[in-house]
Formats: C-alpha cells, sequence, structure tokens
C-alpha cells in the first residue's frame, strides 16, 4: 500500500501487459476515481461513476475492461460513447497506450465530420473497442456495419455533456440495441435527472462512486504555460533557466527514463541537478532530498508519485516539462512550491494537441492560467552579462589572486600587451567553446507552435530562407508501414507526425508513399521516446512501426527541412488530426 493508504496498480488484478505500461508511462498509485472503480469493472459489475473531468477516469475505465478483452477474437467487444469528436480521438489514444504490449489489438474511433469510407473500411478489418460519438454510432448501427451482437461492455463518458448537446435521446437508443447481458460504466461530472433516469433504466444494480474533487491551488503560486512541445521543449526549459531567478526546481517529465535523460542534458548544460524516480531506492532519495535542502542540488527532474509529499522550503519553481495526465496530478505537482504561505512559481509546458487538458486544469483549479513569453536574446544576454560581472566581483573579494598576479604582470611585461585584453583572454578560456552572449537565430527552435506554414510556394520559400538563415539541419530517412493500399495520404502522416511526437510540420521532409510503406525524412537524433512514439502511432488503421532507413538512402532529405523532388509533398495549411 502507499503512504496515503492508495492500494498499488499491481495490487487491483490487471493484466500484466497493462502493468508494463503503467510502469513504463509513469503511473504507480491510482488516483481514487481509478482505485474505486477498476476492481467494480474487472469483476464485470455496472458502475455509475461521478467525478470532475480531468480526475483519470480515462484510465478508471480503460485498464479494467481491456483486461477482459478476448484479443482472438477481432469484434467489438467494448463500446465507448463521448460527447465529441475530440474526447473520442483522446480516449481511443489512451487505449492504444495501454494496450501497447497486448498484440494484435485494435481501437477504432469514429465520429463525425470523418468520411465513412475510411470507417467503414477499418470496420471491415474488425476491431476490439469502438470509441465513438453518438451520431455517428447510431449511423453505423442503422446501416449494419457496426454489430454489436458480442458487446461485453459500453461505457458512457461525460454523460451530462452528453445530456447538454442533445445527445441522450440517442444514447438511449443505441443503449437498446446492445445486448441484455452487456456491462455498463456510466461517468459523469454533475448527476442531472435526465441521466440518472437513463442509468436507473439500463444499468443494473450498479455501484455508485462519488469522487470529490480537490483541485484548490495555493493563491501564493503564480501559474502560467508556454506552447512548445516535442523537439524544442529543452531549448525553451534552457532558455526559461537561465532567465528564471529561482532557488530550487522541480521539473516534471512522465517517464522514469526521461526523468534520467532530461536529468544529463541539464548536468551537460552547467546545472546542478538530479533525477527522482520510482527505481530511485528510499536511502538514494532521501540522501537526493537532503542534498537539496542543503543548497548542494539546485534541479531535480521527477515523476509525479516520487515528489508527492516532498516538503523542501527552497522550491521556488516547478517546471510542468510534460503536461500531466489529470488535474489532481497538476495541482499536486505545484504544490511542492508556495507552501507555508510562501511565495511559488508555476510552470507548463502545453503543445497543441494537449489544449483540451490545459483548460481542464484551469476548469478544475478555477484559475485563468496566462501564457508566458519566453526571453529575447538581448534578455539573455543581459543577464549573463549581469552574472559575468558578479562572477568577477566575487572572486576579487574572496579569492586569493596573488600567484595569478604575479604571473600575469610578468606575462604583460613580456609581450607589452593590454592588462585588458590578458583578462579577455582569460574570459575566453574560461567559457571554453559556450559563447557568452546568445544571437536571436540560437533561439529560434522555442518558437510557438501557433506559427504555421502556409500554402505549398510559401512553404519552397519559407525552406529556401530557413537554409539561409541556418535552419539546415541533418535528415533521417524513416519507413513506416502504411501505404496506398491503406487509403494514405500525405495529410494523415504530416498530421500525425505532427500531433503524436509534437514535431513541427516545417520540420518534416520529403513524404514517398509506395503501395505498403511510406518513407518520410524527419530531423536526424530523434529521442529515443519520440521514436517510440511513432512506432505505436496508428495511422489508415495501421500501426505505423517508423524505422529508420539505413544504407544509401538513409539520409534521404539531406539537410534544410523538407528534401527537394516532393512530389507528394501536403499542400495547404495541415489541419489537426481533431477537426475532422
Amino acid at each position: 500500500m502507499s503512504s496515503d493508504n492508495q492500494p498499488a496498480f499491481s495490487e487491483l488484478g490487471l493484466a500484466a501487459p497493462l502493468l508494463q505500461v503503467l510502469q513504463e508511462i509513469g503511473y504507480e498509485t491510482p488516483s481514487p476515481i481509478q482505485a474505486a472503480s477498476i476492481p467494480h469493472l474487472l469483476e464485470g459489475k455496472d458502475l455509475l461513476g461521478q467525478a470532475q473531468t480531468g480526475t483519470g477516469k480515462t484510465a478508471a475505465f480503460a485498464l479494467p475492461l481491456l483486461s477482459r478483452i478476448d484479443i482472438t477474437r477481432n469484434v467489438p467487444q467494448l463500446l465507448v460513447l463521448a460527447p465529441t469528436r475530440e474526447l473520442a480521438i483522446q480516449v481511443a489514444e489512451a487505449f492504444q497506450t495501454y494496450a501497447r504490449h497486448i498484440p494484435k489489438f485494435h481501437v477504432l474511433p469514429i465520429y463525425g465530420g470523418q468520411a465513412y469510407d475510411g470507417q467503414l473500411r477499418q470496420l471491415r478489418r474488425g476491431a476490439h473497442v469502438i470509441v465513438g460519438t453518438p451520431g455517428r454510432v447510431m449511423d453505423h448501427i442503422r446501416r449494419g456495419s457496426l454489430v454489436l451482437d458480442n458487446l461485453q461492455a459500453l461505457v458512457l463518458d461525460e454523460a451530462d455533456e452528453m445530456l447538454r448537446m442533445g445527445f441522450i435521446d440517442d444514447v438511449d437508443w443505441i443503449l437498446q440495441h446492445t445486448p441484455d447481458t452487456r456491462q455498463i460504466a456510466l461517468f459523469s461530472a454533475t448527476m442531472p435527472s435526465a441521466v440518472r433516469r437513463l442509468a436507473l433504466q439500463h444499468l443494473k444494480d450498479p455501484h455508485e462512486i462519488k469522487i470529490a474533487s480537490k483541485t484548490a491551488t495555493a493563491t501564493t503560486i503564480k501559474q502560467s504555460y508556454w506552447r512548445v512541445g516535442g523537439l524544442h521543449k529543452l531549448d525553451a526549459l534552457t532558455r526559461i533557466l537561465e532567465m528564471q531567478q529561482f532557488d530550487a526546481m522541480i521539473i516534471f517529465v512522465r517517464t522514469k527514463s526521461a526523468t534520467i535523460e532530461l536529468a544529463e542534458k541539464l548536468t551537460a548544460r552547467g546545472y546542478a541537478c538530479e533525477a527522482l524516480n520510482g527505481d530511485v531506492s528510499q536511502q538514494l532519495r532521501e540522501r537526493t532530498v537532503e542534498r537539496l535542502k542543503a543548497g548542494k542540488l539546485d534541479i531535480l527532474v521527477a515523476t509525479d508519485v516520487v515528489a508527492r509529499g516532498l516538503d523542501v522550503e527552497r522550491i521556488s519553481h516547478v517546471l510542468n516539462y510534460d503536461i500531466p495526465y489529470d488535474t489532481e496530478s497538476y495541482v499536486h505537482r505545484i504544490g511542492r512550491t508556495g507552501r507555508a504561505g510562501r511565495e511559488g512559481e508555476a510552470i507548463l509546458f502545453v503543445s497543441p494537441r494537449e489544449q483540451r487538458m490545459l483548460r481542464m486544469i484551469e476548469q478544475a483549479t478555477r484559475q485563468k492560467i496566462a501564457p508566458m513569453e519566453l526571453p529575447s536574446a538581448a534578455d539573455i544576454n543581459v543577464k549573463r552579462i549581469d552574472r559575468f560581472k558578479q562572477q568577477i566581483t566575487d572572486t576579487i573579494e574572496n579569492k586569493d589572486l596573488s600567484e595569478f598576479l604575479g604571473v600575469l604582470s610578468e606575462y604583460q611585461v613580456e609581450n607589452d600587451v593590454d592588462p585588458l585584453n590578458i583578462a579577455a583572454a582569460l574570459a575566453s578560456l574560461m567559457h571554453g567553446k559556450t559563447p557568452l552572449l546568445l544571437s536571436e537565430r540560437e533561439l529560434r527552435a522555442p518558437k510557438s507552435f501557433d506559427d504555421r506554414d502556409g500554402n505549398r510556394n510559401k512553404d519552397r520559400s519559407k525552406a529556401k530562407r530557413r537554409r539561409q538563415e541556418g535552419y539546415d539541419i541533418d535528415m533521417q530517412r524513416y519507413c513506416l508501414s502504411v501505404g496506398h493500399e491503406h487509403g494514405v495520404k500525405p495529410g494523415n502522416i504530416v498530421g500525425a507526425i505532427a500531433n503524436e511526437a509534437d514535431i513541427e510540420s516545417k520540420y518534416i521532409g520529403q513524404i514517398e508513399i509506395k503501395d505498403k510503406a511510406t518513407f518520410v525524412d524527419l530531423p536526424a537524433g530523434l529521442p529515443k521516446e519520440l521514436e517510440g512514439v511513432l512506432q505505436r502511432t496508428i495511422v489508415c488503421g495501421q500501426r505505423l512501426n517508423a524505422k529508420k532507413v539505413s544504407g544509401a538512402d538513409g539520409n534521404g532529405g539531406g539537410r534544410g527541412g523538407r528534401g527537394n523532388g516532393d512530389k507528394r509533398r501536403r499542400s495547404g495549411p495541415r489541419k489537426p488530426r481533431n477537426e475532422g
């Protein structure tokens, strides 16, 4: 059991492949809604759950119901109804993540605004889990393209929102076209009378759960966010660290491997930094915290669980490098600063596809989170010069310089050199390869995702300008397991890579679609975590299984973003995947 008497996921009876994924993504202790729901859903009981959006309820129903799926039967066994296509996509992605170690598992989102032919083709191929909006699910049931004879369970997610949007009659109709033996889980933030009537009509002796939302945040914590993701997060973080006057900071990431990777990169940049994750022994954890308290460490890179209950007065800043999976985790994270009336600051990195979670956090905390502006090169240079001058002052006041004064006096006499030139040479030696001052070009990468490329002609001119301005970057060719026979188009590839891996469209190079595969040029040196995401991403019903192409064609795009001769390059601005 955990310190707050919550059971561990390993104690709840979930299937081994799911526990493996939870360990990989840093989930160690279930949230209250998860701990309350999972045992009952595993037993096949109906459930009526009242919990705010963002409390982790997707995992509360996805994990136990995935544990009961018969993977050998490629027919719809679980149907999840969601009020919006945005939520349907999000839930489908969550299922895909949790089932990454379940071979041959298929989940299919179906929603309005999406072409029927693609949905029909994928329904014919089969799927274990269907996630859809009520209107489109009704259409497919009427067409006979969605057959629910083998349905084991049905989830109504955000039922009160479906009522507000006028879907409650559609939901009732769908429920009437499902087997009487199916299990039902209904989740709603509030419980209007119409939703409760629906529950009483269709649920059988449901177990009722009501989770009180504990999302109050200290008023002494200043909160802000920056819209950035993927390859640009580290650059944005480095810029913030240069400018923020912080005493000590916790940086939160989602996975154990990310704590180690980011801590190593920050240490290489000269910061006193350590990783803290679930694999760290209690003894080492305590020693690390003591070093933080004593001022021997300034930055901890941590996962959610290990930082809970951490109370160190020095922690002035919390930075959410990866957005949390639920709002309660966010509150726990930023609660590490601003304690006992002290002032603190919380910064959140948000990618475009994570805007919905940002809105959930604002709703749950009842506080507006303001966008922040990253400093310019000029701002950083002012700080660097001030720090450099202070280093000189501190050294003069606190160090015995007598032996150096003698050597340098001799050098000046022997070489007749201006003392200022000697000082400048020594400063250059001290800085090594790291320049004292930055140029605006060096700060280009963390640019906001709001800046999108335009049409094809603009794209060509921008690509040329990027090469002229230093965007000339090495590209690596990848092979994706989806092609013409699956109905894929360049826009599908660009959208999937941009949304799933947070790689800006301007860094996606030449796309060449073959019958059974697609070749795409991406920036060389992608982190292993991003490569893993691209291997698991689903496009047109196919797992991409992205693999580097070695040999003569291994660097298909060369340098400078999009490769030359790209006949199938997208035209026009990219639409986000959740716009239909």
